[in-house]
């Protein structure tokens, strides 16, 4: 596991899921985060403990990448359509994390993928990468439009949120001085 926050979108997954794979490249690909992830789990059995784990080990790189945050935008947001499906994410990278999750999903599978993964990739994900995170689906018939528009949300939300602000580079971005946990 590998990233570089001030990339270009480049990647190689590799998580032998799938569906998760195109989920994890778009994310990359919109975030203009460079990702770097090879996996091996018991696929053999379901696809939960592979989720979870690319989830918590890309929140973690993102967060060790992000150091003590200082100069980050820290707030993203993004509103993303997909076909029929408008899906928008919120976040703040104040480490402390946090999930709401209002997203259905038509059908319980995505090929052999369960649908509810997603909600547990989420928030494995912002777990590990300290984030505050509101994903919500407007309306959507279409499972698989509903979890890329999800992937992809993210993903332009986080681009805004670790981008450096110019005007306040070399400091935190919170009147504490630190962000998350106690002084």
């Amino acid at each position: 596991m590998a990233v570089n926050l001030d990339g270009s979108g480049q990647y190689r997954i590799a998580t032998g899921v799938g569906f998760l794979d195109h989920m994890l490249e778009q994310l990359s690909r919109h975030s203009l985060i460079d990702v770097d992830l090879q996996a091996e789990g018991d696929t053999h059995i379901d696809f939960h403990h592979t989720t979870e784990d690319s989830a918590l080990a890309l929140g973690e790189a993102i967060t060790r990448a992000l150091g003590d945050r200082t100069g980050i935008q820290r707030y993203g947001e993004a509103l993303v359509p997909m076909d029929e499906t408008l899906t928008r994410v919120a976040l703040d990278l104040s480490n402390r994390p946090y999930l709401v999750w209002r997203v259905d999903f038509p059908t319980a599978k995505l090929g052999d993928f369960d649908t509810e993964l997603f909600r547990e990739w989420f928030q494995a994900f912002s777990q590990t990468a300290g984030v505050t995170l509101h994903i919500e689906t407007h309306y959507g018939t279409n499972s698989h439009h509903v979890a890329e528009s999800c992937f992809k949300a993210l993903a332009r939300a986080l681009r805004r949120a670790v981008e450096i602000d110019p005007r306040k580079a070399d400091m935190v971005p919170s009147t504490k001085g630190v962000l998350g946990g106690s002084l």
